[in-house]
C-alpha cells in the first residue's frame, strides 16, 4: 500500500529551504514533512536555510534536491491573480 506524504506548510521567509539536521540528506521548499523525516524518521529536526547557505556547505546531492524542490514548487503553484478594485458603497 502506497502512503502519501503529508506536509506542514511554512510561510514565506528568507530561509525557505528546510533541511533535516539529523541526516542532512533531505531538504524541502516552504514545507516540512509530518510526522517525521522520510529518510531517518527524525522528529522536529528541521532548520531553515537559504539556497546560498545550502550551496556553501551542502553536498552536491542536497543542493540538487533543493534546486529541484524549488523548481517543482514554483511550476506547480498557480499564478497570483490581482484582485479587482473594490468600490466603496455610497
Amino acid at each position: 500500500m502506497d502512503s502519501v506524504q503529508s506536509f506542514w506548510p511554512v510561510s514565506h521567509r528568507d530561509d525557505d529551504f528546510w533541511v533535516c539536521m539529523s541526516c542532512l540528506t533531505e531538504v524541502f521548499y516552504r514545507k516540512v514533512p509530518m510526522p517525521d523525516c522520510p529518510s531517518c524518521h527524525g522528529v522536529s529536526t528541521y532548520e531553515g536555510f537559504t539556497l546560498d547557505a545550502i550551496r556553501d556547505w551542502g553536498t552536491e546531492e542536497l543542493i540538487a534536491k533543493a534546486v529541484a524542490a524549488q523548481e517543482t514548487a514554483t511550476t506547480t503553484q498557480p499564478p497570483v491573480e490581482s484582485a479587482a478594485p473594490v468600490e466603496a458603497a455610497d
